[in-house]
């Protein structure tokens, strides 16, 4: 009788691709096998070490121990509101304005559970990071698509965007409520312009909806490309909140600390369907994050060009290798598209086809929505070594695919 019993909202949540790629890794590692695995954004280097001394210091102290605020304490808020007006020019006031998350994905979901009623339509760009969608799936909303389009230097066409976007409002029923807005975009690696914003601001006062901006990539751009903040924009706190994570700037990914800022009533609705849920991250680990925020930056700098050398390098031995890359200008990916002999078996066959064949792991793009099917994404996690030897199995394996052709 319990087969019957049905989870709804478990079964709105699709087979996970990625699954099937981690699958054919493991297998093949616990076979001995060497995988060039650059499937999953995990940053591979440790925190900085101040931060980590900051964290040992703070743990040592037994009052730390007990529980913590669920919003976050004071001087964590007060330094995200900092480091805003700090890069932004931003004023944030640190009760009303900002909530410290656990990461800026539970910071993200949390939000959507406090603000989506039954129904309730989001607009999320195509492709997307899964939970952008599924966010509002599993808090009983619904997504409206609307495919993102860029060009060969990964800048979204900002012009189709807004006709894509007015579009979108005429056609989704009922009118849609939010808008999700992650630049420099994960997976594609797509960038915008401040103007972008200015106009979305406009629109989002004009036809009244939400936006939710995610920058958890702020940090990592190349090529003297700056990421612009929504809230830089005059008025946008009256219509956007912004997320952001210290996961990628300061290698902190496992500790979990992100933060959400900007419109009040958005914020306050985080803040206590928090107070209800969770009771905030470990006292330490707060500690580290406001040392992280306020201290010298050096070292966020440091991991920038660490990822833009492997950048260089993996887009130059690729493409020698007979695998022709565009170069990003922000994250810690390479949003490729698949070699042309290959693309009519689609991101998923082909992802599967290079593990087996030429033992590199990458992200197949149908994960991200059908807008990624041609693609694969490749997350800058193997040492320069590591990824001149990937290019060297690719130019083999390519070579072998034309030979049996």
């Amino acid at each position: 009788m319990f087969d019957e019993i049905r989870f709804n909202k478990i079964d709105r949540l699709p087979k996970y691709v990625f699954a099937a790629v981690n699958e054919i890794k493991m297998a093949a590692r616990r076979a001995g096998e060497d995988i060039i695995d650059f499937s999953m954004g995990n940053p591979d280097g440790p925190a900085p070490k101040h931060i980590i001394d900051k964290l040992i210091e703070a743990a040592q102290k037994p009052k730390n121990h007990g529980y913590s605020a669920s919003k976050g304490i004071y001087k964590l808020r007060l330094a995200i509101c900092n480091w805003y007006e700090r890069r932004y020019g931003v004023a944030l006031d640190p009760e009303t304005e900002a909530v410290a998350t656990m990461g800026s994905k539970e910071g993200y979901v949390h939000l959507v559970q406090a603000i989506t009623n039954p129904g309730d339509v989001a607009i999320v760009p195509d492709p997307t990071y899964p939970i952008h969608s599924y966010a509002f799936i599993l808090a009983g909303g619904s997504v409206h698509k609307m495919y993102l389009k860029f060009n060969e230097n990964y800048e979204v066409d900002e012009e189709q965007f807004f006709a894509d976007l007015q579009k979108a409002f005429h056609e989704a029923f009922p009118k849609p409520k939010y808008l999700v807005v992650n630049f420099p975009h994960n997976p594609s690696t797509a960038t915008v312009t401040p103007i972008f914003y200015e106009k979305l601001v406009e629109l989002a006062k004009k036809e009244r909806f939400y936006i939710i901006s995610d920058i958890a990539y702020a940090d990592l751009t190349y090529d003297g490309y700056r990421t612009p903040s929504i809230l830089a924009v005059d008025g946008a706190k009256d219509v956007a909140v912004e997320s952001f994570t210290l996961s990628k700037s300061y290698n902190m990914a496992g500790w979990r600390v992100g933060f959400v800022v900007g419109n009040k009533k958005l914020v306050g609705a985080l803040q206590k369907i928090k107070s209800w849920i969770d009771y905030g991250m470990f006292t330490p680990i707060q500690v580290a994050a406001t040392v992280a925020l306020n201290g010298p930056q050096d070292c966020v700098e440091e991991i920038r060009q660490k990822y833009e050398k492997r950048r260089d390098v993996l887009v130059e031995s690729f493409s020698r290798a007979g695998w022709k890359i565009n170069k990003p200008k922000a994250t810690m990916f390479i949003w490729a598209r698949i070699p042309e002999e290959f693309r009519s078996m689609g991101s998923l066959e082909f992802s599967k086809k290079l593990l087996t064949e030429a033992k590199v792991a990458v992200s197949p793009g149908i994960g991200f929505g059908e807008g990624g099917e041609e693609y694969v994404r490749i997350a800058l996690i193997e040492n320069e070594k590591r990824i001149r030897q990937a290019a060297k199995n690719i130019k083999r394996f390519l070579k072998n695919y034309k030979g049996e052709a």
